[in-house]
C-alpha cells in the first residue's frame, strides 16, 4: 500500500511517499480503507521533535524513538470504509464508513490503518464527506472535553484564548450549543471565521490584550501555551473556572494551587477522547449545532506542504490530507 512515511526527525520535507506493507488486523482490531486524514500540529511536533510545551520532550521521546522515529506513518484522525475485521470484533461491519482517532499508534497517513476494536471508531455522520468527518476528532473530542469540564451553563460568559485553532474552533461552536456568550482571542485574520462559528465578539490580540479589554468572565479556556496565567485568572469572575489545553508545567503547578486558595477553579485535565463523546459529537453535527471546518484538502503528494499549512498558522480551519 502507499503511505505517508518519515525516517528520520526534521522539516516537512522528510516526508515521502513510501510503498509498505499493507496491515493486518489482529481478533481484535478493524482494518480501515483510510480516505482523509487530518494534517494537525500533534503530527508536525512528532515529525519535527519540537514541541510547544517542552515537558513533553523527554517523555515522547522515549515513546517516539531517541535517534530516529520508531512508528514511520503518523496520522492520527481519519475517516473511512471498514475494509477488514478481526475475528473477534462484532461492533463493526465490512464497508461501513467511520470516523475517529488511531492513537499513539498512528498510520493514519497510509491508505490502510489497524486499530483495536475498542478505539474512539464510531459511524461517520451522515451528509459528511470523508475530509469533513477527519477533521472533527481531533478539535471536537478536546474542545468537547473541555466544555463540559467548564460546566457552563446557559447565559454565562466564555473567552476562549486561541479560538481559531482546531480545538477552538469546536470549543465556539460548542460552548454557543451550551447557551454561552462567547468571545473569541484570535488574530484578526480569523475573526470572520470565529464569527461565522458563532462568537459573539472578537479580541484581536495583535492590537489588544484580552486582560486589558475590561471585561471580566464564567469560563476562560485556553489554547494558548505562551500565555499569562495571572491574566487569565484575573479576568475571571468570582467562582469562575479556568481550564487549560496547553499547559506548561508551571502552570499545571498554578493551576494545583490556586483552586486551594482561591474560590476559583483551575483545571489542566487531559481529554481522554471517548467513544462516548464521539458519539455525543455526531448527534451534535448531524443536529446541526456543530459542523466540520475545512480550509483545504490536498493529496498525498502534497504532504510536505500541508505541513507547511499548518505550521505557519494562517490556515482558516483544518488541512486535510486525501489518501488517494
Amino acid at each position: 500500500m502507499k503511505a505517508i512515511t518519515y525516517e528520520r526527525y526534521g522539516p516537512p520535507e522528510v516526508l515521502r511517499i513510501s510503498d509498505v506493507q499493507r496491515p493486518e488486523p489482529g481478533d481484535h482490531e478493524v482494518l480501515v480503507r483510510v480516505r482523509a486524514a487530518e494534517a494537525t500540529k500533534a503530527d508536525c511536533e512528532m515529525r519535527s521533535f519540537r514541541f510547544a510545551v517542552n515537558w513533553f520532550w523527554l517523555p515522547m521521546r522515549l515513546a517516539m524513538g531517541l535517534t530516529r522515529p520508531r512508528r514511520k506513518i503518523l496520522g492520527i484522525y481519519f475517516a473511512g470504509e471498514v475494509a477488514g475485521l478481526g475475528a473477534d470484533v462484532s461492533r463493526f461491519s465490512v464497508g461501513d464508513e467511520v470516523f475517529g482517532a488511531a492513537g499513539l499508534r498512528m498510520g493514519a497517513y497510509g491508505e490502510y490503518v489497524a486499530v483495536s476494536e475498542t478505539n474512539t471508531i464510531v459511524p461517520k455522520p451522515a451528509d459528511m464527506s470523508f475530509a469533513e468527518a477527519a477533521a472533527v476528532p481531533l478539535g471536537g473530542l478536546n474542545a468537547l472535553h473541555f466544555m463540559r469540564l467548564a460546566d457552563i451553563k446557559p447565559g454565562e460568559s466564555v473567552l476562549i484564548n486561541g479560538a481559531g485553532g482546531s480545538i477552538g474552533l469546536h470549543a465556539v461552536q460548542i460552548a454557543k450549543a451550551m447557551g454561552a456568550e462567547v468571545t473569541a482571542v484570535d488574530k484578526s485574520l480569523k475573526e470572520s471565521l470565529v464569527r461565522r462559528m458563532g462568537a459573539d465578539n472578537f479580541v484581536d490580540y495583535t492590537k489588544q490584550s484580552f486582560a486589558d479589554a475590561g471585561q471580566r468572565y464564567d469560563v476562560v479556556f485556553d489554547m494558548v501555551p505562551t500565555s499569562s496565567f495571572g491574566a487569565c485568572m484575573r479576568v475571571l469572575k468570582e467562582h469562575g473556572r479556568y481550564l487549560t489545553g496547553n499547559p506548561r508545567l508551571s502552570v499545571m503547578l498554578r493551576c494545583l494551587w490556586a483552586s486551594k486558595v482561591s474560590n476559583k477553579k483551575a483545571s489542566f485535565a487531559f481529554a481522554r477522547e471517548t467513544r462516548e463523546e464521539l458519539l455525543a459529537l455526531k448527534e451534535m453535527i448531524e443536529s446541526g449545532s456543530v459542523r466540520s471546518i475545512v480550509d483545504e484538502v490536498m493529496p498525498m503528494e502534497q504532504a510536505a506542504e500541508a505541513h507547511h499549512r499548518v505550521e505557519d498558522e494562517t490556515r482558516l480551519g483544518a488541512i486535510v490530507i486525501s489518501i488517494a
